[in-house]
């Protein structure tokens, strides 16, 4: 294990917890990252160097999940106000709101960014089209016995969720039945599908597990050293990140589960990592109402963006600060 201790760039703003972190991919202005917390404002910061861009503001209740399309146009959040919102990312505008029954915990954009997948208290899957957001639910799944946490769009044509019944589910978008059905002794708290698509990562209690998402065979499962509320693999997957209750963040090499790094930054427990498209850093967010941003390999030095149209202003608002950012034409 390495001896290098990271000093992470703190991302302050948020007033209270923050509990998803979502990064866009890589786009010719580089990339997004957006953070929900309990305060009800979903961030979107520049993602390789945490400079804030704007806060989203409409939600009357905390937020629980927030996604980014590849591109970075669009984001979407889910809040205990009953409602997920799509936003236009550009001009931090409500584009519709969805409403819901009960608390939605959980947001996901599919691979093409035309439907919006939500899950909810209600125990209950939504599929929107994107193209027809006035239409209602294009699919609707009674997934769960309980909450759902997290759910995931699974090669477009299936979904992935896990839910405080203790259960990892797959369903099928087509018959809307159940395909496959996983059991944990405790909850499941988080779920993250690879950037490629072919590796689902769950944390569970003291333990975090790497599942095939073909065939949903568990590949990997490894130990860590606290109560794990989240994790991600990188996009390399040479290692996997990971954190918790004890409020250190944890590197471990993906192959072996050996641990390669820990550190202490923040104040509170991790509720949220994530790592970066380019695989050169990870997010954590925390219940100390901080996000942070760690270095992939500590000590490495990488050149900070040099265009000027990527400068951050802190007293702009969303509307005022994209315009300095030439963000009309993104690319995949």
């Amino acid at each position: 294990m390495t001896t290098f201790k990271q000093v992470p760039l703190t991302c302050g703003g948020h007033t209270r917890p923050v509990v998803h972190l979502d990064f866009s991919d890589v786009t010719k202005d580089g990339y997004y990252l957006i953070s929900a917390c309990k305060d009800g404002k979903p961030m979107l910061r520049q993602g390789e160097t945490g400079d804030w861009i704007g806060t989203f503001e409409g939600h009357k209740g905390a937020v629980w999940g927030v996604a980014l399309t590849q591109n970075a146009n669009l984001a979407a959040s889910g809040a205990a106000d009953f409602t997920a919102k799509l936003w236009d990312a550009r001009y931090g505008e409500v584009v519709h709101t969805f409403d819901h029954e009960h608390i939605v915990k959980s947001v996901n954009f599919n691979s093409d960014d035309t439907l919006l997948l939500t899950a909810s208290n209600e125990k209950l899957l939504r599929v929107f089209d994107l193209n027809k957001p006035d239409a209602g639910a294009l699919e609707k799944i009674t997934a769960h016995t309980s909450s759902i946490r997290h759910a995931v769009f699974l090669h477009n044509t299936r979904i992935v969720s896990v839910s405080d019944d203790l259960t990892m589910r797959v369903w099928d978008r087509t018959s809307g039945q159940e395909v496959n059905k996983i059991d944990f002794t405790t909850v499941p708290n988080s779920l993250e599908l690879s950037r490629d698509g072919a590796v689902l990562t769950v944390a569970h209690g003291t333990n975090v597990s790497f599942y095939s998402s073909d065939t949903m065979r568990k590949m990997r499962e490894f130990p860590v050293p606290t109560k794990c509320y989240s994790a991600s693999l990188a996009p390399s997957r040479a290692s996997f990140v990971c954190g918790g209750e004890d409020l250190k963040v944890y590197k471990f090499d993906y192959n072996t589960g050996t641990e390669l790094e820990s550190n202490k930054g923040h104040f509170g427990p991790v509720h949220c990592v994530r790592w970066s498209p380019d695989g050169e850093l990870y997010a954590t967010g925390s219940e100390d109402g901080t996000v942070r941003l760690w270095q992939g390999v500590p000590g490495r030095v990488k050149s900070p963006p040099t265009d000027p149209n990527r400068k951050t202003n802190r007293n702009l608002t969303i509307s005022e600060q994209s315009k300095l950012l030439v963000r009309d034409d993104h690319v995949k």
